[in-house]
């Protein structure tokens, strides 16, 4: 009898369930009920971690590396988003006196990341990773998810609302 017939034999004998193939999985077998004894852990709702900032370069950055310490502790990213700029206006005046001296224009940026089905045990561990590499300058905030941040999330099209407006003004879209 040749090795390979011998081989053959012997797997034959062995449960299906029991031999592993290295090709197919680098686990080990695990019964069953092992599955069954793991702890029940509370998942949070979906949350958004906004992040602000002066700098646009430097917030997404920061915005791919929250993206990537979520995803290497299994944290379902399920989206990430740039929302539009807000522009400020400043101006310093002389002392005791209504002239302007210098007037400064800055825009803030927005990032936001959104995470769901994160345990409760993990979600102190991600912000206190996320806490501890903030840049300076960016401003780190954890709210839930809600309909008017889906809203914000999108820049109106001013044409698009005219040409609506002319339509209804004008008796409104044909019937067919």
């Amino acid at each position: 009898m040749s090795s390979l017939q011998l081989l053959r034999r012997t797997l034959q004998l062995i449960p299906r369930k029991c031999i592993i193939s290295t090709a197919y999985s680098t686990n080990v077998y695990e019964p069953d009920y092992l599955d069954a004894l793991k702890p029940k852990i509370p998942l949070h709702e979906p949350l958004n971690i906004e992040i602000r900032g002066y700098d646009y370069p430097l917030l997404e950055s920061y915005q791919r590396l929250i993206h990537t310490i979520a995803t290497n502790m299994d944290i379902n990213v399920e989206d990430s988003w740039a929302s539009p700029h807000q522009d400020f206006s400043i101006s310093t005046y002389k002392p005791n006196s209504e002239i302007v001296e210098s007037q400064y224009h800055l825009k803030t940026y927005r990032r936001t990341v959104q995470i769901t089905d994160c345990p409760s045990t993990q979600l102190p561990i991600l912000l206190r990773a996320i806490e501890a590499c903030v840049p300076i300058g960016v401003k780190v905030n954890l709210v839930q998810h809600t309909e008017q941040d889906e809203e914000d999330r999108y820049i109106p099209d001013k044409e698009l609302l005219e040409l609506k407006d002319t339509l209804e003004s004008m008796g409104g879209a044909r019937k067919k």
